[in-house]
Order: C-alpha cells, then sequence, then structure tokens
C-alpha cells in the first residue's frame, strides 16, 4: 500500500505551473495579484533607477555650469523660459522671482529675498513629489504581499483539509499537492515583498540625498543672491 502510494506522489506534477492550475479559484486570484503586484513593482524600481541615475548626471553637468564663473544672468538666458532638469528648474525658479522683484526704476521690491526662497522651495517640492512618486506602492507590496500570500496558503490548506474529509484518505498522494498549491502562493508573496521591501528603502534613501543636494545649491544660491541684495 505504502508503495502504490508513493508512486501515485511521484507521478504528480509539482511544477508552478501544475500547481498554479490545480489551485482553487480564490488561491489562483491570490496568485494573478502577487504576480502583478510585483511586475508593477519591479516596472517602478527599473523606472526610478533610470530616473535618479539622469537626475545626478543632470546635477553634475549644471553644476559645473553654475560655478564656472559665467554670469548668472547669462546662464538664464542660455537655459531658456522651459528648463528640463531638476537643478535648472529651481535656478531658474529662483532667477525668474529675482527680475520679478525689480522695479522699473531697478530698485528691488521689499520682501524679495523672501520670495526668491519660498521660489525655490515650491520647485524642489515639485521635484520632491516627481522623486517619490511610486515609492508608496513598493512600501505597500512590501508590508501587505506577505499576508495576501498567506491568505492565499490558509485558503488552500483549508481545501486540502477539505479534500481530504471527502475522499477520507490521508495518503501522501492527496496531502501533498494540495499543501503545496498552498505554499505557492506564500512563495509568490515573498518574491514580490522582498525586492519591493529592498528597493523601496534603497530608493528613498537616494531620493533624499538628492533632495539635500538641491537644498544645498538653493540656500548657495540664495546666500549669492544675498550678497546682491546687500549691495
Amino acid at each position: 500500500m505504502e508503495t502504490e502510494t508513493l508512486a501515485m506522489a511521484q507521478e504528480i506534477d509539482f511544477s508552478m505551473l501544475a500547481l498554479f492550475a490545480r489551485a482553487t479559484i480564490t488561491v489562483k486570484v491570490v496568485m494573478i495579484l502577487l504576480m502583478v503586484m510585483s511586475f508593477w513593482s519591479w516596472s517602478i524600481i527599473v523606472q526610478k533607477h533610470i530616473m535618479f541615475r539622469a537626475a545626478r548626471k543632470e546635477a553634475e553637468v549644471f553644476d559645473r555650469a553654475f560655478w564656472s564663473g559665467e554670469p548668472l544672468d547669462e546662464l538664464f538666458e542660455k537655459i531658456g523660459a522651459q528648463p528640463t532638469g531638476a537643478s535648472e528648474k529651481i535656478f531658474s525658479s529662483g532667477m525668474l522671482e529675482w527680475r520679478r522683484s525689480h522695479r522699473q526704476d531697478g530698485a528691488l521690491i521689499a520682501g524679495a529675498q523672501a520670495r526668491i526662497d519660498r521660489a525655490m522651495n515650491v520647485a524642489i517640492a515639485r521635484e520632491g513629489e516627481r522623486l517619490t512618486k511610486g515609492l508608496s506602492f513598493l512600501a505597500t507590496t512590501g508590508s501587505t504581499a506577505p499576508f495576501i500570500g498567506l491568505f492565499g496558503t490558509i485558503w488552500g490548506i483549508k481545501h486540502s483539509f477539505e479534500q481530504i474529509a471527502i475522499s477520507q484518505n490521508t495518503s501522501l498522494a492527496v496531502v501533498a499537492p494540495g499543501i503545496a498549491e498552498a505554499l505557492l502562493a506564500t512563495g509568490i508573496g515573498l518574491i514580490a515583498a522582498i525586492p519591493a521591501v529592498v528597493f523601496y528603502n534603497k530608493l528613498n534613501a537616494d531620493s533624499e540625498q538628492l533632495l539635500g543636494g538641491y537644498d544645498s545649491f538653493a540656500d548657495e544660491f540664495a546666500t549669492i543672491l544675498s550678497r546682491q541684495l546687500d549691495a
């Protein structure tokens, strides 16, 4: 009897595709949801990696131009009215407010420094929203995917026990497929959650580093304009 049971168990297909095909509708929905979450997480990870690399490169190029000794008015004219990079947008917002703060007679309108600071802070906040967009989904995936997978596992095990009760057979050939299908849901949940958590932490740190650089540049630029105001 034991030999026949082992032979039956060996004939069962335990591949992931076969386990998915044999799973109940509820467990299949859970697995599909987790796979979609994993795919979307990886798309965000790749997109943010490309975005952050481009942002760092743009910041380096702009810093060289800014500190090259070129007059700021000429640099502003060269960038134009539609800046593309984050550093250029912050610089342009400050320069634009600087020019607007001059009256026709050349004198400055009161409160120019505060308005310039606010203009650059708004530009930094917009860049912060752009950099961190999508990271909340990684955090959500990392925190919920294991529990979604666990729900699928619990449901699959419940179904397995129901099949055992119906067949009145506790042999390995009856128990193993259902348990394997159930555990697959937890496995997919962990596959979705682990990269999401790791890359969320990394991308969040990278975004904070970029925003810190923007804040430092805005402070330095504000200091330069403050000297001009005092003069």
